[in-house]
């Protein structure tokens, strides 16, 4: 997966998307969040239980242990290995979830330059990503040291043609065990390894190259190629 995405919806509609009766903490406020061309480092929406609430907190997406000085923090986890290597240890149980609208991929078909792709659900529905992170919750108030990283799978279908890792995607009726912390381990570590969503829940696209600059901010990133030229959508799955 390649390190860029969209979050652009209000808190409010991606809390619905989540299907969870809990009284929100909202430490993200209630206004659109318009990241629509979002990098590593960014300050993202990321839901968490706390307590018996479910809770919104602005937390950058990247994280290494402490004694990781040595290397930039990742912004993903294999699925294959979080749950048992020693790197992910300390947040393995702090499980979380980044409500996105979309996320991009680049793939070289000759040329210069990569041509950048949107990845969105076919129904443009949230995308429910499964995350792991160190954030505030209860007394631990928001620290330098907090981060997440998103759970990454191999991809399969014609995803695979976009790019070979793409994020694991819950549905909605499973988000509330993932994050319930009562939940063991073994079984969350099954429900990213065997319940994310398919490649045919996802639809895809060209969008302009203007997105592979982080300065670039705005709804017209989203957009497809076809729909900027010609004003037809053609949508690829």
């Amino acid at each position: 997966m390649c390190g860029r995405l969209s979050q652009y919806r209000g808190i409010h509609d991606f809390v619905a998307a989540l299907s969870i009766p809990n009284a929100l903490l909202n430490y993200v406020g209630d206004q659109p969040l318009e990241r629509y061309n979002a990098a590593p480092t960014t300050q993202l929406a990321l839901f968490h239980r706390d307590g018996e609430y479910l809770r919104a907190d602005r937390v950058r997406w990247g994280w290494r242990p402490h004694w990781a000085k040595d290397r930039a923090p990742p912004i993903n986890a294999r699925v294959e290995k979080v749950a048992h290597g020693p790197f992910f240890k300390a947040i393995w149980p702090h499980r979380a979830i980044l409500a996105i609208d979309n996320w991009f991929e680049w793939v070289y078909e000759g040329g210069p330059k990569k041509q950048p792709y949107l990845i969105r659900h076919r129904d443009h529905t949230p995308i429910l990503c499964a995350a792991i992170g160190q954030y505030p919750i209860g007394e631990h108030e928001p620290s330098e040291h907090d981060g997440f990283v998103i759970i990454t799978a191999d991809s399969a279908g014609g995803m695979v043609d976009i790019h070979d890792r793409r994020p694991v995607v819950l549905a909605p009726e499973l988000v509330g065990e993932w994050l319930d912390p009562t939940t063991p381990k073994e079984w969350a570590e099954q429900l990213v390894l065997m319940q994310g969503e398919p490649a045919e829940a996802f639809e895809w696209f060209q969008v302009d190259r203007a997105v592979g600059n982080v300065r670039n901010q705005g709804p017209e990133l989203i957009l497809p190629t076809s729909k900027i030229s010609s004003g037809a959508y053609k949508g690829h799955g």
